[in-house]
């Protein structure tokens, strides 16, 4: 078993990165080379504007490499809830930007020639239990009215065509979609370096700082100076972004992929074979990829941190998760082991916008690979000085109290979820 991202282990590098130091005036900086950075980047360079993006490890290397491979269209939480929180308009915005960015990212790829397996799957919210289905049938039935008629309320029986594996029902997103990320986000950052990026990897950032209009930022390469920096690290953000670091909560998302599955496994385990999610509040995700493995991912553990050996411990609850939803599989070898972190925010809303002189977008609490291209590009446009498209623009965002960059409070919270899958 490998303990990296099939995602990474499966696709080319990036190969444009710039080797010399780091140096010299942009007129923006991005911040961090995922699906965010790198979108934002390839639109700026296409407007003609000196562009630069230092990432601190290697391109795709934090969430957009390490992530279940879903594109999912709607919004991650209730739309009844949302309407209640933020109101029908913005909820319907929130909605509406999801969709639009899986269109941007099927645009992308097919402007760049991208090769990277997308298509549109449709997502399954599977009912793990019968009152989840009794909630996601009313929840269908606002989405559907108000907002996205391309959806469909699956029942139990309709379910047996799809999934192999007990469900009391099923929400169907029939814009959602797959891709292979660790390919796509190697062809983002070629099409954004061959549109005049200029992209520094192993290139952290350890200083920032705002004198006379211009930014300066510091990494162990050298140093740039840059009208305007757009940050785009999420659960990766350095602590020199001290404002970012007490409002998104780092927790670890864990995944295992298995052996290709032969026809005969995929027929009685995904024959839909579309991105699906449990609804259980610490669930599970899964779909097949390229080659017929099944990935599988979740929270496993409430933990802040991916290393090998926490991935390990991940891994082995993942397996027992994965034999609970389909026992037809007890035989399967387990090929890939990975984690990352995921960029929470305390009520799981995305955050865009502008503060204390930089311009930012993260926070997509575990929905980042579908939406972090988009909002990338809209934050390109605020900097270009375009019309504003950010639905996310004045909501506000309290820091989460207590926290000041390690979320010691995790173990609570996963306790907490636990309870509530029990007794809900």
């Amino acid at each position: 078993m490998k303990f990296k991202s099939y995602w990474h282990d499966t696709a080319p590098g990036f190969g444009g990165a710039v080797q010399g130091p780091v140096e010299g005036h942009y007129d923006v900086a991005v911040v961090g080379g995922g699906f965010t950075g790198l979108a934002a980047a390839r639109h700026l360079a296409k407007a003609g504007v000196r562009v630069v993006v230092l990432e601190a490890e290697r391109i795709g290397s934090g969430a957009s490499g390490r992530n279940g491979g879903h594109l999912n269209n709607g919004l991650a939480h209730s739309f009844i809830a949302a309407k209640a929180e933020l109101g029908k308009e913005r909820s319907i915005a929130l909605y509406r930007m999801l969709d639009h960015s899986i269109d941007t990212i099927e645009a992308i790829i097919a402007e760049e020639g991208i090769d990277c397996n997308f298509r549109r799957a449709g997502k399954l919210k599977l009912a793990s239990k019968p009152q989840h289905f009794e909630a996601i049938a009313r929840n269908f039935e606002a989405v559907h009215a108000e907002v996205d008629p391309d959806t469909a309320l699956l029942t139990a029986a309709d379910l047996e065509g799809e999934v192999g594996s007990p469900f009391y029902g099923a929400m169907l997103s029939k814009k959602s979609a797959m891709m292979h990320m660790g390919r796509y986000v190697a062809g983002l950052a070629t099409a954004a370096a061959r549109h005049g990026a200029v992209i520094f990897e192993n290139a952290a950032v350890t200083g920032h700082r705002q004198a006379s209009g211009k930014h300066n930022l510091t990494t162990a390469r050298g140093a740039i100076s840059a009208d305007h920096v757009l940050v785009a690290t999420g659960a990766y953000t350095p602590s020199v972004f001290g404002y970012f670091r007490r409002r998104i909560v780092s927790v670890g998302s864990f995944i295992i992929a298995t052996r290709p599955l032969t026809d005969a496994e995929i027929a009685v385990t995904m024959p839909g074979n579309r991105t699906c999610v449990t609804s259980m509040n610490i669930g599970n995700y899964f779909r097949l990829a390229p080659d017929n493995r099944l990935i599988f991912g979740g929270r496993a553990r409430f933990s802040a941190t991916s290393d090998q050996r926490s991935d390990a411990k991940s891994g082995d609850i993942l397996r027992a998760n994965l034999l609970q939803i389909f026992p037809q599989l007890s035989g399967v070898e387990i090929d890939y082991c990975w984690g990352g972190l995921v960029d929470m925010t305390k009520d799981r809303y995305p955050r865009a916008g502008y503060v204390d002189g930089v311009w930012y977008a993260m926070g997509y609490s575990g929905h980042g690979a579908q939406l972090s291209t988009h909002l990338g590009m809209i934050m390109a446009d605020a900097i270009l000085g375009k019309a504003d498209r950010n639905p996310l623009k004045g909501l506000d965002w309290p820091a989460v109290p207590g926290h000041f960059g390690k979320p010691w409070f995790l173990p609570l919270v996963g306790l907490y979820y636990k309870t509530l899958d029990r007794f809900q």
